[in-house]
């Protein structure tokens, strides 16, 4: 692209008025199209503001004829890039919250006009569920989305995915702000989701990865052989060459390694296979939405100070879930993870809304025996006698030989 641009009187006000729109955080987008620079294939522009990690950015999304690639800058160099964009491009159509602007160039003139908006634009995007909060880490515009129903031909969300919309983009969002502390030295990030499903996630996660600069390598892992068919019949149309699905469950599927461990609502004690199978590859982040406490509600023995409150089902219910998630958790720290335990989408949208995320610590040699000690105590405590992730992780322990059983 040209370093020096000149511009005509239009095409300065359509900037002035895109600086304001961000100066008064009024700004809704930017469109750019019919582009005639350098960049083969390019085919639209479209700009926005995100909130990044507690900072607000300028999300840049270049449309190509077979990939969408997203950049993101800081607002500092908005007015610098906008200029040098808009300088190859023969119409810009901006929005903000007041007011639309649409600039049309040819060769002997720009014809700049201007609409008066009555605050529709945001009021729309509420309506529609297009909270841009939320909808800051998947393009709407993304192909696969329409096969695997949640938007229509006209990318739009289909009304009743709009939960499921909103999960996976919160999903997103909690990859993207762990996953940037991973380091492959160039190699493919590998990505395994044990219990893919239909594959929401697993697509969502790659084409997170393949527009922000990642080489992907995701394989998704799912008992239906017919979810399996259909969801590489999708990532063929998708052109997305790196993802992959396997048929078979988390005890079947043995990759040699993989950098990221996902395992949503994987039923009973699938979870804690998941989360050994991490643990043993050494992966670098391990995302569980855990499920379920079967194991060791049978087993529990309740201290006689919590009889009374404990007499009620539900109740003890909630305890037995509490319970396995913590042990859960507190064998991953003591297995050098820094872990997290919040829930992760509303309760409203999905009843198992609780998330696990453990981060690969520097430096793990062996188990943290105090983590080991305290987990210990709650098993005394409740009359525990068997907890699957143990017993895995002691195993693991008997086959290489070394170190010392939690």
């Amino acid at each position: 692209m040209s370093d020096v641009a000149l511009f005509s009187v239009q095409e300065q006000q359509l900037l002035d008025a895109f600086q304001q729109a961000i100066d008064s955080k009024s700004f809704d987008r930017l469109i750019l199209s019919q582009y005639k620079g350098e960049l083969e294939h390019l085919e639209k522009i479209t700009v926005r503001t995100i909130l990044l990690q507690n900072d607000m950015v300028l999300n840049v999304l270049y449309r190509y004829k077979t990939q969408d690639v997203t950049k993101n800058y800081s607002l500092t160099e908005a007015l610098a890039l906008v200029s040098e964009l808009l300088a190859h491009c023969k119409q810009a159509n901006l929005l903000t919250y007041e007011q639309e602007y649409q600039l049309k160039k040819n060769k002997k003139k720009a014809i700049l006009s201007m609409t008066k908006l009555n605050n529709t634009v945001k009021k729309v995007d509420e309506q529609q569920g297009h909270d841009r909060a939320k909808n800051r880490f998947v393009d709407q515009q993304s192909y696969f989305l329409q096969p695997l129903g949640i938007t229509d031909a006209k990318a739009q969300i289909i009304p009743s995915m709009a939960r499921k919309w909103k999960q996976i983009n919160k999903f997103v969002e909690i990859f993207a702000g762990a996953v940037d502390a991973i380091s492959t030295d160039s190699r493919p990030l590998h990505v395994v989701d044990f219990g893919s499903g239909k594959g929401y996630l697993t697509f969502a996660l790659y084409d997170y990865l393949q527009k922000n600069h990642q080489q992907p390598l995701v394989t998704g892992v799912e008992l239906n052989e017919k979810m399996v068919n259909f969801c590489q019949d999708v990532a063929k149309q998708s052109e997305f060459k790196q993802l992959e699905f396997f048929q078979g469950d988390v005890r079947t599927f043995e990759p040699e390694q993989l950098d990221v461990m996902i395992a949503l609502h994987a039923c009973d004690v699938a979870t804690d296979f998941a989360i050994h199978t991490g643990i043993r590859l050494n992966a670098q982040m391990i995302m569980c939405a855990p499920c379920c406490h079967k194991e060791l509600r049978p087993q529990l023995k309740s201290p006689v100070v919590f009889q009374p409150m404990l007499q009620f089902g539900i109740h003890a219910g909630q305890q037995a879930e509490m319970l396995t998630d913590t042990i859960r958790a507190l064998f991953l720290k003591a297995y050098g993870y820094d872990t997290k335990v919040f829930e992760f989408v509303a309760l409203e949208h999905t009843s198992k809304n609780k998330m696990i995320l453990a981060t690969k610590r520097k430096g793990y040699t062996t188990p943290d025996q105090d983590v080991l000690a305290q987990i210990d105590a709650l098993k005394e405590m409740y009359g525990i006698q068997q907890h699957s992730l143990e017993l895995l992780l002691n195993d693991m322990w008997d086959q290489q030989g070394i170190g010392s059983k939690c």
